[in-house]
């Protein structure tokens, strides 16, 4: 599925689409990350199921873009980090192989969030990209370990190699949902639909079939909340400056 905003955002004049005139496209797994990221001089792009995303990209990428970036959450890998912890990632590594991202892309994005209130909350590192979702702490402390990876996301890895194949600047930025020690339980997963929205009638039916759950659902949408007060910040800290909107 994609999503074009064509109205005018009340951001600042340096967050004017790129001078090549092209948007930048944002590519998110999940619906309510799209609605954070769309604005003037961005083209949003999401979906949760793997080859609808790379469709609905390629097709993005073939109207024309100055590049792309990686937007939404991630869950995290690296044991310190926080829900709301935001990485601005140096590459990616995943099935389809290691992308770098753009490095002046990156450091740009980087210094808007450095003044913004997500500074303290702000880390570099690795992304690891996953084909299905990471759902247990001892699975993500073994990714961790193998891959020195910060955090993890489904989406990163197919953003990255398709810039690559088009020779486009390339950035991510994810914020933490479940930090590393956290495992989800099975109705955190059950409604989320291939198109990147969410069914409430799956969740409802895993917490009917075991209760037990319920405290720790609470728990994924305490820290949903944290991860989307941080997408907020840096969204809005991007857009003030001209980072998102200025690839390469």
């Amino acid at each position: 599925m994609t999503v074009i905003n064509p109205t005018r955002s009340t951001e600042s004049l340096a967050a004017s689409p790129s001078r090549s005139g092209l948007p930048v496209i944002a590519v998110t797994g999940m619906a309510f990350e799209a609605r954070i990221v769309r604005g003037t001089g961005v083209e949003v792009v999401y979906a949760a199921r793997a080859d609808l995303l790379e469709r609905a990209l390629s097709a993005a990428v073939v109207r024309g873009c100055a590049g792309i970036i990686s937007f939404g959450t991630a869950g995290g890998l690296a044991p310190d980090l926080q829900p709301g912890a935001v990485i601005v990632a140096d590459a990616v590594e995943g099935p389809l192989g290691h992308c770098a991202t753009d490095s002046r892309w990156s450091e740009r994005l980087a210094a808007a969030l450095m003044a913004s209130p997500v500074a303290a909350k702000l880390r570099r590192g690795l992304i690891a990209g996953v084909a299905a979702p990471l759902i247990g702490a001892e699975d993500k402390a073994m990714l961790h370990r193998s891959s020195g990876a910060l955090a993890v996301d489904m989406e990163s890895h197919v953003a990255g190699a398709i810039a690559a194949a088009h020779g486009l600047p390339f950035a991510v930025c994810r914020a933490i949902v479940d930090p590393a020690w956290r495992t989800l339980p099975s109705a955190a997963t059950a409604g989320l639909r291939d198109d990147g929205t969410t069914a409430i009638g799956p969740i409802l039916r895993e917490l009917l079939k075991q209760p037990s759950q319920l405290g720790a659902l609470l728990q994924v949408a305490s820290d949903a909340r944290a991860a989307k007060a941080s997408l907020v910040e840096a969204r809005r800290a991007m857009g003030v400056t001209g980072a998102l909107v200025s690839a390469g």
